[in-house]
């Protein structure tokens, strides 16, 4: 019963949080304001709070100065970068809005930048485009890199001690015995156990056989990341860290490396000496090989990335409805549109609960299935026996 009243409780907060929209149709002036999805699931240096505020992220860049000289420039935030001088903004005439003439924008986006940045250095407050635009170093000097905390690798953070907790509880728990030589003890230790079993069990072993614990730590570390990751941005103001294809990039190279440093002399024959071919094709399918192995972790990054981008960009865009409608026909119509688009996006907003667990299980399926093809010994005698019988029996197929 509890439980019960705990999911109807959370299901109408969430109502209310994705219902705020329809309150701010309206601005000051009594114009209708836009809403872009890409916007709101768009990487950034700030944590949106909207519409309590902003909470800005630390900024770090490595500068190389007009005479040759780097420097590691640390700021609070990009107000802070802004207010103190140290660096202008690169954005669009056109995002000012309000702050920019008709004369304003004929000039170069620099240029107007730079009198709103003397303007902020003053007075103080940076406003929402100035934090979304590109910092530039003045007087000669250019950022070589960029090593700012930026909205998603806040959110990857916050999974990483997610995780650390939770596997830390759990080891506690086996250390004083408990599911190890005792049965698992409570709700905690008995939920989190039946998802190691399952990762062993029904992806691990199957792949991997006498080599599971070699490799289940990070397959459970994969797939307890990508998990908590995913269910981390479909929590109000969260964001997901696995629809930034940097995250899911470096997921990917981690699965690269291993598998490359568990591939056997068998693996790399196949590579780089295809058994089982004439000796000239050979030449021809190693490109093609090594093609195949960088494709692999290529694969993996995108498919994660643009599965769980597109689940947020369908929310908003449903969400969208509400600013579009209101736009076009009055707020009154986006009134009367808010409830149905809330509702599918609740729907769609279930299905992506559904689509979290699918993409942490497909990553971790796939990296399991390209370490043990690396691992793995082929009896090429027997491949090539049963190429032959498989030939055979086929040509009589066909001939019958």
């Amino acid at each position: 019963m509890m439980i019960k009243r705990a999911s109807i409780f959370f299901l109408l907060a969430l109502l209310a949080l994705m219902a705020i929209p329809p309150f701010a149709l309206a601005s000051d002036s009594g114009e209708t304001e836009d809403f872009d999805a890409l916007h709101h699931s768009a990487n950034a240096y700030y944590l949106d709070f909207s519409p309590f505020g902003d909470i800005e992220l630390p900024r770090f860049f490595v500068v190389q100065h007009a005479d040759g000289g780097y420097s590691l420039e640390l700021f609070r935030s990009t107000t802070s970068a802004i207010r103190n001088g140290h660096f202008t903004v690169e954005i669009a005439a056109a995002d000012h809005g309000a702050e920019a003439s008709e004369d304003s924008t004929s000039a170069s986006s620099t240029e107007v930048l730079e009198e709103v940045g003397d303007a902020h250095n003053t007075a103080g407050e940076v406003t929402r485009a100035e934090l979304e635009g590109h910092l530039l170093a003045p007087n000669g000097s250019h950022v070589v890199l960029d090593l700012s905390i930026s909205r998603h690798l806040f959110f990857a953070w916050l999974s990483m001690l997610l995780i650390l907790f939770l596997m830390t509880r759990m080891a506690r728990m086996y250390k004083r015995g408990i599911g190890r030589v005792t049965a698992p003890k409570g709700l905690f230790q008995n939920f989190f156990e039946t998802i190691i079993m399952f990762v062993r069990d029904e992806i691990a072993r199957p792949n991997l056989g006498a080599k599971t614990d070699k490799y289940l730590p990070y397959l459970l570390t994969a797939f307890f990341f990508i998990l908590v990751s995913n269910f981390l941005g479909l929590v109000p103001y969260g964001a997901t860290a696995t629809s930034s294809l940097m995250i899911t990039t470096v997921l990917a190279v981690f699965t690269f490396v291993i598998t490359q440093m568990g591939g056997t002399k068998d693996y790399w024959g196949h590579i780089f000496w295809p058994p089982g071919v004439p000796g000239f094709v050979k030449p021809i399918l190693i490109p093609v090989e090594v093609m195949g192995i960088i494709t692999k972790p290529i694969a993996l990054a995108i498919r994660l990335f643009a599965n769980m981008t597109a689940g947020h960009l369908v929310i908003l865009s449903l969400i969208g409805f509400i600013f579009s409608f209101a736009k076009m026909f009055g707020p009154g119509v986006g009134y009367a549109v808010a409830p149905i688009s809330v509702a599918f996006a609740l729907f769609v907003y279930f299905l992506e609960i559904l689509v979290s667990i699918i993409q942490a299980y497909v990553f971790t399926m796939l990296s399991a299935l390209f370490i043990s093809m690396a691992i793995q010994e082929h009896d090429h005698a027997h491949d090539d026996t049963h190429h032959g019988e498989h030939v055979s029996d086929h040509s009589e197929t066909v001939g019958a």
